[in-house]
C-alpha cells in the first residue's frame, strides 16, 4: 500500500518510530532491552517533541453569562455574517448565500424597532380574545405603542391542530413578550410549556384570567399556588391575577312599594395589575425586549448557516479520516514490538487534528496539536476503549481471518479503527466551536466535552454489523494481493459514520 506522506509530524513520527524499531531489532532478544527499549520510546518522545502539554494552555469554552444590550446582539450579527461568508466561500451557492444576506440585513433592522410585538397564548377557553380586546382599549392611550397578537389554543392534542400549535409557539418565540393565560391552577403540560419558553431566554408574564369565578379567598389560593410553581422561572410580579370578561351580577333592588326589581348589571374589565406590569416593562426595558428578539433570531440563523456549512465540512473530513486510518493500520502493522508504535501513532493522530483543524478554521500550532494527540489518547485509556476495541476486532480476527494475518492485524486493525473514532469525535467536536475570525492558533480542547463526543461515537460505531465489515475492509487494505476473508453475517462497509 503505496502512500505519500508529505506532512512533518507524520515524517518525523513515523520515520523515529520505524528507526527505534530497527534499532531494537539489533538486539538478540527483546528481553536484552527490556525496560530500556519502552523508556527509551517514552522518553525521546516526551523529550523530543512528543507530549509538549506544558507549552500549551488550556481555554475554557464556557461561556460566561452577559448582560444582554446592543452591542452584544450587533456582536452575534457579525458573527452570523462570519459564518455566511466561510458558507460562500467552502460551498458557493449564490442563491442561498443572497437570502441568508437579506436575513441579516432584516436582523439588523430590527435593532431600531420601536413597536414592541406581544403574544397572547394558552390553552382553549382561558379568555385569550378578551384578553387582547381590553388591552388594545387600555393601550390605545399610551405613547407607546403594542402589537398584541393571539395565538392558536395550544394543547388541543388531535391531528388537526398540530400545524396550529406549532404556528403558536413560533408566533410567540418571535415576539419580545409572552402573556401566557391560564383560568386556574398550572397543569403539567401548560409548566412545561412555559419551561420550554423560558429557555430560549423568552420573556413572559403569567396571567390567571377568569379570577371572577373564584371566590375571594379561593383566588388568593390560586393566585399563590402559582407563584410559588413559577419559583426559578418567574418572579413574583410577573404572575398577575385579572378578570378580562368578568361575569354579569345579578342586582335585586327593593321598591318603596314593596315589590323587588332584579337585573343583570355588567362588570368591568379588571386588568389593573398586568396593565401595569406591561407599563413596567415597557418603562423600564422596552429596548432590551427588542434586543433579546433580535438575538433569538440570530441563534436561529446563525444555527441554520453552522448546520450547512457542517455537512459541507463533513463532506471534506470523512475522507481524511479515512486516509489517516489506513495509515495509521499500516504503521501499527509494520511494528512487531506493540510498544513502539507508540509514535507512529500519536504522530498520525497528531496530523489529524491538525488537518481537521484547518477545514474547521481551528487553527493548531505543532505543539497543540500533539498535545490534542496525547489528550485523545489518554481519554481513550481511561474511557476502557483501546481495550474493548482490541478485543472486539481480535475476535472478529480470530473467527473469521487466516492465520497468517493474525498477530499484527489485531494491532493494525485496532489502530485503523481508534483512529477513526478519533477523527469523527473531532468532527462532532469541532462542529460546536465558534470560528475564529483571527488567524492566531491555540484553542486547546474541552476535555470534559471531548470525552462525551468520543464516549458518543464509539457507542454509534459499535454495531456487529460495521465491525465486521471494518475489519474486512482493513485486511483487505494490510494485506492486499491475499484472499479477502468470508464474513459471516450481515455486513456494512466501514465508511459509515
Amino acid at each position: 500500500m503505496a502512500v505519500k506522506l508529505r506532512q512533518p509530524i507524520l515524517v518525523g513520527g513515523v520515520s523515529l518510530s520505524f528507526l527505534l524499531w530497527l534499532l531494537q531489532s539489533w538486539h538478540h532478544s527483546v528481553g536484552q532491552v527490556g525496560e530500556f527499549g519502552v523508556l527509551g520510546v517514552m522518553a525521546l518522545g516526551a523529550g523530543f517533541w512528543l507530549f509538549q502539554q506544558k507549552n500549551s494552555k488550556e481555554i475554557d469554552f464556557s461561556r460566561e453569562s452577559v448582560p444582554l444590550n446592543r452591542e452584544t446582539v450587533e456582536k452575534a450579527i457579525a458573527s452570523c455574517e462570519t459564518l455566511i461568508n466561510h458558507l460562500e466561500t467552502e460551498a458557493g451557492n449564490p442563491e442561498t448565500i443572497s437570502q441568508l444576506r437579506q436575513q441579516v440585513t432584516q436582523l439588523t433592522t430590527q435593532l431600531n424597532r420601536q413597536e414592541l410585538q406581544i403574544a397572547v397564548t394558552g390553552g382553549k377557553s382561558v379568555g385569550k380574545t378578551a384578553v387582547v380586546q381590553v388591552l388594545e382599549s387600555i393601550w390605545s392611550k399610551q405613547p407607546q405603542r403594542l402589537t398584541l397578537k393571539e395565538t392558536p389554543a395550544l394543547f388541543i392534542n388531535t391531528d388537526g391542530d398540530v400545524t396550529a400549535e406549532s404556528l403558536a409557539k413560533e408566533v410567540a418565540l418571535a415576539s419580545d413578550l409572552v402573556l401566557f393565560v391560564t383560568a386556574g391552577d398550572l397543569t403539567d403540560t401548560e409548566l412545561q410549556s412555559l419551561r420550554q419558553l423560558r429557555a430560549t431566554n423568552q420573556r413572559i408574564l403569567l396571567v390567571f384570567n377568569k379570577q371572577d369565578q373564584y371566590l375571594p379567598t379561593e383566588r388568593a389560593t390560586v393566585l399563590q399556588q402559582l407563584r410559588q410553581r413559577m419559583t426559578g422561572l418567574l418572579g413574583a410580579e410577573d404572575v398577575v391575577a385579572i378578570a378580562s370578561s368578568p361575569a354579569s351580577v345579578k342586582v335585586r333592588q327593593h321598591q318603596p312599594d314593596g315589590s323587588v326589581q332584579e337585573w343583570m348589571e355588567p362588570q368591568s374589565p379588571d386588568l389593573t395589575l398586568l396593565s401595569g406590569r406591561l407599563s413596567q416593562l415597557v418603562a423600564q426595558g422596552g429596548q432590551q425586549l427588542v434586543w433579546a428578539t433580535t438575538n433569538r433570531a440570530v441563534v436561529a440563523l446563525k444555527t441554520e448557516v453552522k448546520t450547512e456549512l457542517n455537512k459541507v465540512r463533513r463532506d471534506r473530513a470523512l475522507p481524511l479520516i479515512e486516509k489517516y486510518q489506513w495509515i495509521a493500520a499500516a504503521a501499527a502493522f509494520a511494528n512487531p514490538v506493540p510498544a513502539l508504535d507508540i509514535l507512529a501513532t500519536a504522530a498520525i493522530s497528531a496530523q489529524l487534528v491538525k488537518d481537521l483543524g484547518e477545514i474547521y478554521q481551528q487553527k493548531f500550532s505543532l505543539s497543540q496539536a500533539q498535545s490534542a494527540a496525547k489528550t485523545l489518547g489518554t481519554l481513550m485509556l481511561k474511557l476502557g476503549l483501546v481495550e474493548l476495541s482490541t478485543q472486539t476486532v481480535g475476535s472478529i480476527l480470530k473467527s473469521h481471518v487466516v492465520t497468517y494475518v493474525a498477530g499484527g492485524a489485531v494491532q493494525g486493525v485496532s489502530a485503523a479503527y481508534l483512529t477513526r473514532l478519533a477523527g469523527l469525535s473531532l468532527i462532532e467536536y469541532f462542529q460546536e466551536q465558534e470560528i475564529s475570525q483571527t488567524t492566531a492558533t491555540g484553542q486547546p480542547f474541552n476535555i470534559e466535552r471531548l470525552g462525551q463526543k468520543l464516549q458518543s461515537v464509539f457507542q454509534q460505531n459499535q454495531r456487529v454489523a460495521f465491525l465486521q465489515g471494518f475489519v474486512k475492509q482493513a485486511v483487505g487494505h494490510l494485506a492486499p494481493k491475499s484472499p479477502q476473508p468470508e464474513l459471516t453475517g450481515s455486513e456494512t462497509g466501514a465508511t459509515a459514520a
